[in-house]
């Protein structure tokens, strides 16, 4: 898929291995985005910059078609500050614990036994038989980017005036309770019947 063939949201950049290649032994790869690729990424994922993106994996074979993979995802990114609006960087370490299983196996059953033993997440699909570890450094660099981001010792801090006691919104009552002369408040008159 080209870059101009990139739906909104999606990502242009992959690094597909294939599964053929773990084959019996463990399978070292390290891989890292490039500027335009980051810049890309950057935009999906509502960054101000990306300035590095880079992941290593460990992938082992576990028979059955299986693959776990198991790493590491470094990033620096750019973003605002909520409480100053001023740049920011953040380094993000996200460490990878995956497990990928061929398409054709993951059913509901698989994914609700996964989920009610809360051991791990539910098996990522292997698609034509390969394993795309952009794909995968991506959603690891979304899922550690603070919503929040602030700059080191900035705070929060409301503005507080003094209220005006004639701008409060119960101003009106406080002329109700005042008593009308000296045998305390004003007694409404009787209904005569």
């Amino acid at each position: 898929m080209h870059a101009s063939e990139t739906k909104p949201g999606e990502i242009s950049w992959t690094v597909a291995v294939a599964v053929s290649d773990v084959q019996d032994a463990r399978l070292r790869v390290a891989i890292e985005a490039n500027e335009a690729e980051r810049a890309e990424i950057a935009r999906v994922a509502g960054l101000r910059e990306l300035q590095r993106l880079a992941a290593e994996f460990e992938l082992t074979a576990l028979g059955g078609g299986e693959v776990r993979a198991e790493g590491r995802v470094c990033a620096v990114v750019g973003q605002t500050c909520v409480v100053t609006l001023e740049p920011v960087e953040n380094a993000i370490e996200e460490p990878v614990n995956l497990l990928f299983t061929p398409s054709a196996a993951i059913t509901e059953s698989t994914i609700d036994e996964q989920h009610d033993s809360l051991a791990e997440d539910p098996p990522e699909p292997i698609i034509d038989g390969k394993i795309d570890l952009a794909k995968t450094a991506v959603e690891f660099l979304i899922l550690g980017i603070d919503p929040y981001p602030r700059k080191p010792g900035a705070a929060f801090e409301p503005i507080l005036a003094p209220p005006d006691p004639a701008e409060h919104p119960f101003a009106g009552l406080a002329a109700l309770k005042e008593p009308k002369s000296k045998g305390g408040p004003a007694k409404p008159p009787r209904k005569r019947s």
